[in-house]
């Protein structure tokens, strides 16, 4: 573990470059670049250097019942996302729909790794950045009964996982066609009480980091999500868009895009007529409100949060809110699920095929593509993250934030830049001091 900086000036000129390299408890490398002339911002870059995962190569020549547990590989944060999103493109592909109570208690398994994941962001990453602590240990020691809370409600999702998934981390329960064991209602039962408790700390979750401090900050982003006319999007609907685009997973590709940039080993995304765009709770919630259930929407109203959020500072609201609404919803599934005696699966016929998908993991939409030959063996795979979609709207964030405020000090200005980038949760987010800034004048 090391932390490198390099500062590069001009001297006897107005410009000046700041290059940080870093390495830290993230999940890959990183780097901040800025370049300023003046009182103006030329450029600035943030760098990915997590090394090639070559997941999709290694899906190829692989039988598609392997994709649900080769995928959740990807992530031990959200593997339920990795894995939903290649069952759906799977089934896609197979012309298979799953009854509605595979579908339902699929949903639920989403719910708790919203909760375990939206909760471990807001309680251990981004709340210390409100409230003034470099990470989540300090803060800990002032916040116990905080943190505390936090932990429970996590565990409440972690439940979840673990039950219906068969453990918490890479779930082995999940198939192509649906599940290879059900569970019974009355073990489903033994997780209301936890997710009633979790269900009221999330609202006092939502109180509290209502009183934290935001910084000003307003875009009007081009929000990309799931939309499905009955419910709040977790793992169906169409592709919706604020520019009033709604397609199918199966038409991503003609208006979706990855180029490559050479700062950076993740692909950047881009709308094809719009260019940058957003992904994640904030899109969720800005094409999706009206969806919210009462109890959520009673919430909203109490603490007047706006109907369309533009702070991305504020999206640890709208992170709050959708812990709220997924403890709500998996209180809703196990209340009406009745399929302990039903079939845990239905029947695939392989055949060639392209099937796509896309679900809502917790920092938003995940495509997936895959191509199948006649024996159901995968030719080509593509896997579309969140966090690549969202690495260009978080430079331009930064751009604009460092702009405004080139002559907020040093040690304000690294704490705000950290603070911008954590609020899309990005993979890369996962260290208690995500960059190290040093400025010096020319």
């Amino acid at each position: 573990m090391s932390n490198d900086k390099e500062v590069k000036v001009h001297v006897g000129t107005k410009s000046k470059t700041i290059h940080v390299d870093y390495l830290a408890r993230v999940e890959g490398e990183g780097a901040l670049f800025i370049k300023t002339h003046g009182d103006t911002v030329e450029d600035v870059k943030l760098k990915i250097f997590e090394p090639p995962r070559f997941f999709e190569a290694l899906l190829r020549g692989r039988d598609l019942s392997d994709a649900p547990d080769i995928t959740a590989r990807i992530c031990g944060i959200c593997p339920v996302a990795y894995q939903m999103s290649s069952v759906y493109a799977m089934e896609n592909a197979l012309g298979v729909e799953v009854p509605e109570y595979l579908h339902q208690l699929r949903r639920l398994l989403y719910c708790g790794e919203w909760i375990e994941s939206h909760t471990l962001h807001v309680y251990l990453l981004h709340a210390p950045d409100f409230l003034g602590y470099p990470d989540a240990i300090q803060m800990s020691q002032d916040y116990k009964d905080a943190m505390q809370r936090g932990l429970r409600i996590k565990k409440a999702g972690n439940d979840i996982i673990a039950l219906i998934g068969g453990r918490e981390i890479h779930p082995i329960n999940v198939k192509v066609g649906g599940f290879y064991q059900l569970p019974k209602k009355a073990q489903l039962l033994k997780l209301v009480e936890p997710l009633l408790q979790a269900r009221s700390e999330a609202k006092e979750t939502l109180l509290w980091v209502n009183q934290f401090q935001f910084p000003q900050m307003d875009k009007h982003y081009e929000c990309v999500s799931l939309f499905h006319p009955d419910e709040y999007p977790i793992a169906r609907g169409q592709i919706a868009a604020t520019s009033h685009l709604k397609i199918s997973a199966q038409e991503y590709e003609n208006y979706f895009e990855e180029i490559h940039v050479p700062h950076s080993t993740a692909l950047h995304s881009r709308l094809k007529t719009k260019g940058s765009y957003l992904v994640g709770p904030i899109a969720r919630y800005n094409l999706n409100r009206e969806k919210l259930p009462p109890l959520v929407q009673d919430a909203i109203t109490e603490i007047g949060f706006e109907k369309q959020c533009t702070n991305p500072f504020r999206s640890i609201i709208v992170r709050a809110l959708e812990i709220l609404y997924a403890c709500d919803e998996a209180l809703r599934i196990i209340d009406a699920y009745d399929a302990d005696y039903l079939p845990s699966s239905v029947a695939l016929v392989k055949r060639k095929a392209i099937g796509y998908a896309a679900t809502e993991a917790p920092r938003g939409l995940l495509y997936h593509r895959y191509r199948l030959n006649e024996e159901g063996l995968i030719e080509e795979a593509k896997i579309t993250p969140p966090t690549s979609q969202n690495q260009k709207i978080i430079e331009e964030d930064l751009f604009e934030f460092v702009s405004r405020n080139l002559s907020m000090p040093d040690q304000q200005l690294q704490h705000r830049c950290e603070q911008a980038i954590r609020n899309y949760d990005p993979c890369i987010s996962c260290s208690a001091h995500f960059l190290k800034l040093t400025r010096q004048n020319g």
